[in-house]
């Protein structure tokens, strides 16, 4: 599901409505949070677009990404 571009780590979440879109987004937030890794990121109604790179190491991806990409992914396989 996640796909390294020139820009990131980045993945397209879809949803049945704003109200799952926007709940996933808190749960992110919360773990995102615990890592001290937080992530771009775009929401149009059911969609939530997720881009993830290092900014202290120049905008690459690093292991930091892959940690909060596989916790995203766990999360969403709970729901």
């Amino acid at each position: 599901m996640w796909k390294e571009t020139k820009e990131g780590l980045e993945a397209e979440f879809e949803f049945e409505d704003f109200v799952e879109a926007f709940a996933f987004m808190t749960r992110v937030a919360g773990i995102a949070e615990e890592q001290q890794h937080h992530p771009e990121w775009f929401n149009v109604y059911n969609k939530v677009r997720i881009r993830l790179r290092t900014h202290d190491a120049n905008n690459n991806i690093t292991e930091k990404d892959r940690r909060l990409a596989a916790a995203i992914d766990a999360l969403r396989a709970c729901n």
